[in-house]
């Protein structure tokens, strides 16, 4: 199921990214360094009564140096267009500005929920200071102090009421569910006409679990597929064209509820750091990935092209080691037909089980080739390693000590696990726990 979106909208300078950082429970720089991917931090997860949901923060636009009202604007309209709630960030010390007045119109007429904070309300002898707020026609403005972290609770209490119940389309357990994800003018829309008119055995067109989403079943070779896209992933405007970062926005939804996603790169452009930021978000939602360089009919090239662009994949993509690389051409259909296959033995690896009794066979030789490592005079001790889940396959590896199961060796033990099973363009995660 698709998560609710909140968006945090308000004129600069009212402490927005402070209350995202509170909301998702840790301080975020606008850059988060991870093994392997780098991102512009402007949207994150956070939880509330046992809720999770997507939000947003728009204080992270780069807008460059066009007037105040028009950088207003736009975040606006961004959050607008994304967002099942919005909370409307303003400053208690400043009052009612002429910019929150501007912004107010604009959420007015969205006929989203809106849910009006005043922030900065340190203490209670400041809470007079809301009064004033009633004026710009949101209900009940909500005293809250990003500093100290007061009325958050009631916050997201208010948030939480507004969340729509949502209706989720359910398909069969063999159905395979993939989208494809990239930045702008890669060529995703013309890859999923390519597929769609190959194939031509469109089964049905179906609502989606958001506004804007559509599923599109169709079969191949007695294979089901649905193809999960966003009319946004197609929509052009000068809003989604002046901040690119937003790009990936458009394709979160889809990410959550598919089970291969395709990372599209154009081939005439090469890799740049977007791609990066934008397969980060799959590979981080333990999605199976297939990398799909789309528009080779337009690279010149011999025999040993290929190899080399797909090992600068892998220099670029190092968190990505694990997935596939395809070349073709939405175009002239070349590779086309590979495509699919890659797509079917990744999703079977993506939800493949292996029996306990065979992994720890596996896990023994592993262990007789490269022991343990000791740390402070203590060796790791492995009892025995079973798998725990699917989508993406998650083992859990019983020992005297977790804190001894250094990265090196989980890498090992990973790769041994490849090795034998294969588990191609999936990611595995690999949890280590105290015996008892």
């Amino acid at each position: 199921m698709s998560k609710p979106v909140v968006a945090i909208v308000g004129r600069p300078n009212v402490g927005k990214s402070t209350i995202f950082n509170r909301i998702v429970g840790e301080r975020i720089s606008i850059v988060e360094d991870v093994p392997g991917v780098t991102r512009d931090r402007i949207y994150s997860s956070a939880e509330w009564l046992n809720t999770t949901f997507n939000i947003i923060d728009t204080g992270g636009i780069d807008i460059g140096d066009e007037p105040l009202l028009t950088q207003i604007r736009q975040q606006a309209e961004i959050a607008i267009d994304e967002a099942d709630v919005i909370i409307f960030m303003t400053n208690g010390r400043d009052g009612v500005t002429a910019a929150d007045e501007e912004v107010a119109k604009i959420l007015y007429r969205s006929n989203k929920p809106v849910v009006l904070a005043v922030n900065k309300i340190d203490n209670p002898d400041m809470r007079e200071n809301i009064y004033d707020f009633y004026t710009l026609g949101f209900g009940e403005p909500i005293p809250i102090s990003g500093t100290h972290g007061l009325g958050i609770g009631d916050l997201l209490d208010a948030v939480v009421a507004h969340f729509p119940k949502r209706e989720t389309k359910e398909y069969d357990a063999d159905v395979i569910k993939f989208c494809l994800i990239g930045r702008p003018n890669v060529g995703k829309s013309s890859l999923v006409n390519a597929i769609l008119g190959e194939e031509r055995v469109i089964v049905s067109d179906i609502a989606g679990t958001t506004r804007d989403a559509i599923d599109t079943t169709f079969k191949r070779d007695g294979q089901e597929y649905v193809i999960i896209d966003t009319a946004g992933m197609r929509k052009r405007g000068k809003v989604y064209e002046s901040t690119e970062k937003y790009s990936v926005l458009r394709a979160l939804k889809a990410i959550e509820r598919s089970d291969v996603v395709l990372v599209v790169i154009n081939a005439e452009e090469g890799i740049i750091e977007q791609d990066k930021k934008i397969a980060g978000y799959a590979h981080e939602a333990g999605r199976g990935v297939v990398i799909v360089v789309n528009k080779w009919d337009a690279i010149e090239k011999d025999e040993k092209t290929m190899n080399e662009f797909e090992k600068k994949i892998r220099d670029h993509f190092q968190f990505l080691d694990y997935a596939p690389v395809v070349f073709v051409s939405a175009k002239t259909k070349q590779r086309l037909h590979k495509l699919l296959p890659v797509i079917q033995m990744v999703s079977e690896y993506h939800a493949m089980r292996v029996q306990t009794n065979v992994l720890n066979e596996v896990l023994m030789d592993a262990i007789a080739m490269n022991p343990t490592p000791t740390h402070n005079g203590q060796r790791l001790k492995i009892y025995y390693m079973t798998q725990v889940a699917v989508k993406p396959p998650t083992f859990v590896v019983f020992v005297n000590d977790p804190e001894l199961m250094h990265f090196s060796y989980e890498r090992f033990l990973e790769n041994r696990i490849r090795d034998t099973f294969g588990f191609e363009g999936t990611p595995i995660k690999i949890i280590a726990r105290p015996k008892n």
